[in-house]
């Protein structure tokens, strides 16, 4: 369709919630497997005076919040984008803090409770349409129904069922633990939940393109009483141009959203730059059809393929590989495709 650490014990939630606190986001042992740049994530780096000054009367007027450098990139630049307000990636902090690339001086914002970082966010003159696949799931009927009858559809094409994607995606990601996975094209949240509950990584990014997507995944999220929200945040964006520096990011998961893309290669392109060394990329769709696939049935998923992006196993397979990701593993079940690839 198509994004650090926690708050303080202070920060509020809602303003219904005021009094609401949290807990925060479990910090990288000396002995983790993991690089050097997830300290830094866990503890954003303080940028120099000179720098507070250039951005701090553009986003935010109080004088005692930090400006610090972020895990988020300028959508247009790539640039790290400056923060003014609470660090955390939580939905509080991100809620309450303005964001601006010092590059190209665009800033950046939350809305609804999701962070919008879009190249065309704040634009007021200019509507981009997108194609038909992308703009269904815009719709607040589609979004809410998502959850509430569409998606157990999917199992009459051989899906498993959430619970049972989610323990195949948690195999995939195994070397990803304490680290960050962005759930990439989340749709109302379904993975992205479970990803936060599960208390294995370190943050969570639930990111999709879709407006009505994301305010179902907050209001899933609110309604959740188990569910902490000091490790997770709601981010709109772009899936081929992805708000992340390069080589920052742990994992990304996909769930069946690689034929609703535009550009399924220009989304893998950019979810391989994002990526660091050894980071994963789990990603379910639908198959055009398998090898398993008769014949007399190949025309007729051929048309039906029309409408969707659609694509077998091979052109996965050879998607991945020609962007530059390794050690391809796929799962198959009837037109269902669960597939994994590494970044070297």
């Amino acid at each position: 369709m198509a994004i650090s650490p926690a708050t303080s014990s202070s920060t509020s939630f809602l303003r219904p919630l005021r009094q609401q606190q949290f807990l925060k986001c479990p910090r990288l042992s000396s002995k983790s497997q993991f690089r050097p740049r997830l300290l830094r994530f866990q503890t954003p780096t303080t940028i120099r005076a000179s720098s507070a000054v250039a951005v701090e009367s553009d986003l935010c007027p109080r004088q005692d919040q930090a400006i610090e450098a972020d895990i988020f990139a300028c959508p247009v630049c790539y640039e790290p984008l400056i923060r003014k307000g609470p660090s955390g990636l939580n939905l509080s902090a991100i809620y309450r803090s303005g964001f601006k690339c010092k590059r190209c001086n665009k800033s950046y914002s939350s809305k609804d409770r999701y962070l919008d970082l879009t190249v065309t966010a704040g634009l007021r003159d200019y509507t981009e349409i997108q194609p038909a696949r992308t703009e269904l799931f815009r719709s607040p009927l589609v979004s809410f129904l998502y959850e509430r009858g569409w998606r157990q559809n999917f199992r009459q094409s051989g899906f498993p069922g959430p619970d049972e994607e989610f323990k195949m995606a948690q195999e995939y990601f195994e070397s990803a633990k304490g680290g960050l996975v962005v759930d990439v094209s989340c749709g109302s949240g379904l993975f992205s939940r479970k990803f936060a509950k599960s208390g294995t990584y370190s943050g969570v990014i639930a990111l999709d393109f879709s407006e009505n997507m994301l305010r179902q995944c907050y209001d899933f999220i609110k309604k959740d009483d188990t569910l902490s929200t000091s490790n997770i945040a709601l981010v709109r964006a772009d899936v081929s141009r992805l708000p992340f520096s390069s080589g920052s990011v742990d994992a990304v998961h996909a769930g069946a959203a690689l034929h609703c893309w535009p550009s399924p290669s220009n989304a893998v392109a950019e979810i391989t730059r994002i990526l660091r060394s050894g980071g994963i990329f789990v990603g379910s769709t639908f198959l055009r059809y398998s090898s398993l696939t008769p014949w007399f049935l190949r025309p007729f998923r051929e048309r039906t393929s029309q409408s969707y992006g659609y694509l077998t196993e091979e052109e996965i397979k050879d998607l991945c590989t020609s962007c530059g990701l390794t050690n391809y593993s796929s799962k198959i079940q009837q037109a269902f495709i669960m597939f994994s690839a590494q970044k070297p």
